[in-house]
């Protein structure tokens, strides 16, 4: 009969041998536990696979560390949450992701969003929107649509968030004074 190992045993065999059967009966043990209560906090089932590989992926390659203070599941749990927060703020795998094919697209090639935000039939919205600069309507996208913040909108526009913040400002008043 095979004995059970205690948490703190699969942890220091991991961290000091990279025992790899001490990973997995570890990622057996926690991975359906830390998976469920992640899916409360994300509805995108995608994100949080990706959350719970990344925290596990920590886990297997020593950037998280257990001091051996409190239980397993609550350090597992700090290290899920915190990149789960990171991937819902675009700086996980899927931000970077989303940076690198909006910096290939080209410039002057409209996406769907700048078509269908061009194209709202609400009174003379269109029209405003339209006559608006790529720039605005650029940040307008990614600030109304996209629902980014401004910080997650300056790095997916290349610009400083000061600059997002200004050319929403002059968005929003150019669109109030073509709607009066």
């Amino acid at each position: 009969m095979r004995e059970t190992r205690s948490d703190g045993d699969l942890l220091r065999a991991i961290a000091a041998d990279g025992d790899r059967r001490a990973f997995e009966e570890l990622y057996r043990r926690y991975a359906p536990w830390l998976l469920a209560r992640l899916r409360g906090r994300c509805s995108d089932a995608g994100v949080v696979d990706d959350v719970v590989q990344e925290t596990f992926l920590a886990v297997w390659r020593g950037t998280a560390r257990y001091h051996e203070e409190g239980d397993v599941a609550g350090w597992l749990w700090r290290i899920g949450s915190r990149r789960l927060i990171d991937a819902l703020r675009g700086d996980g795998a899927r931000g970077r992701l989303r940076q690198a094919l909006s910096r290939l697209r080209h410039r002057d090639e409209a996406s769907a969003e700048e078509r269908v935000l061009a194209g709202v039939e609400h009174g003379d919205l269109a029209g405003a929107l339209v006559r608006l600069s790529p720039e605005l309507r650029a940040v307008l996208q990614a600030t109304v649509i996209d629902g980014l913040t401004t910080r997650e909108a300056a790095v997916l526009l290349g610009i400083p968030p000061g600059t997002v913040k200004t050319r929403a400002m002059r968005a929003r008043k150019q669109l109030r004074e073509a709607l009066a």
